[in-house]
């Protein structure tokens, strides 16, 4: 998985549909079965399989029953599987608010909601996941100024329940490093950078969030380029994946170099910084909004 065009149609796979595929590939390698063989069983060319094995398309049950056949897999494990099929082939909630989400943008919501660890440097703005409301609309509104009101009411409310991972009884660790830049750059006015900041403080008192502000005075650094997500999975089955956005679109890597690359930049610049410090940099700058 190298990259995600904008415009690149279709709904984002959900993390148990990747699973799935991916073990539909392992279990045909299993059975020495090719991609030609595969493609022969399905009336369907050898490229649908790449794509059923990529979760690039939806698990259909006639096929599922139809390959696990194949590939001689016992009547209660296809039973199994087809029963996790179906399940995964239902849309994420996220589905539901397609009229505002960009199609390269989906994967990412996808991978967010599964993911069991996600380490994210930005340098210009509060993450996502830690804005508050009228912090989200104000960053919105910059970045769709032609945007009327119900739509940025719907681009909020989707960065709203995007938030609500954090609250799960299964919520993951989320390591957030940031620039003190963002800190210093006003969004929405004073009283909404002084909320914000207050949200930040609350945030960083959870047990599975840690943000890490990186100061003006630790100078150039090795992540000072563009903003980045990492993502882990419980799952042994998914690879670490890496988010990194552009302005008409997004990367998803997930070569080895490439994920060690970031994994290893958000490392050093979390080592640039304290909790204690960072705390102490929030606490000044709140004073400056008052």
């Amino acid at each position: 998985m190298r990259e995600a065009r904008p415009g690149s149609g279709g709904s984002a796979p959900t993390v148990l549909r990747m699973i799935l595929s991916k073990r539909l590939k392992e279990l045909r390698q299993q059975a020495g079965v090719s991609l030609d063989e595969a493609a022969e069983a399905l009336d369907v060319t050898p490229l649908t399989i790449r794509r059923i094995e990529k979760a690039e398309v939806s698990l259909r049950v006639i096929y599922v029953r139809t390959l696990l056949d194949l590939y001689r897999v016992g009547q209660q494990e296809i039973d199994e599987f087809v029963a996790m099929a179906q399940q995964a082939n239902k849309p994420g909630w996220w589905y539901n608010y397609r009229d505002v989400l960009p199609a390269w943008f989906t994967a990412y919501v996808s991978l967010e909601n599964g993911a069991k660890i996600l380490r994210t440097y930005e340098p210009h703005y509060v993450p996502g996941l830690l804005q508050t409301p009228a912090y989200a609309r104000a960053v919105l509104r910059a970045g769709s100024p032609n945007a009327d009101d119900e739509d940025l009411d719907r681009r909020v409310d989707l960065r709203l329940q995007r938030q609500s991972l954090l609250t799960r009884a299964d919520a993951p660790t989320l390591w957030v490093v940031m620039e003190e830049a963002v800190l210093h750059r006003v969004v929405g006015g004073l009283p909404v950078m002084r909320e914000q900041i207050d949200r930040l403080l609350e945030a960083s008192q959870l047990d599975h969030v840690h943000l890490d502000v990186v100061p003006f005075g630790v100078g150039a650094h090795v992540g000072a380029y563009a903003p980045f997500t990492y993502f882990r999975f419980a799952e042994r089955e998914l690879p670490d994946v890496v988010y990194c956005e552009i302005l008409s679109g997004s990367m998803y890597l997930d070569q080895p170099g490439d994920v060690t690359a970031h994994l290893e930049a958000h490392n050093r610049m979390s080592l640039l910084t304290s909790t204690a410090e960072s705390t102490a940099l929030l606490h000044h700058m709140r004073k400056e909004y008052i």
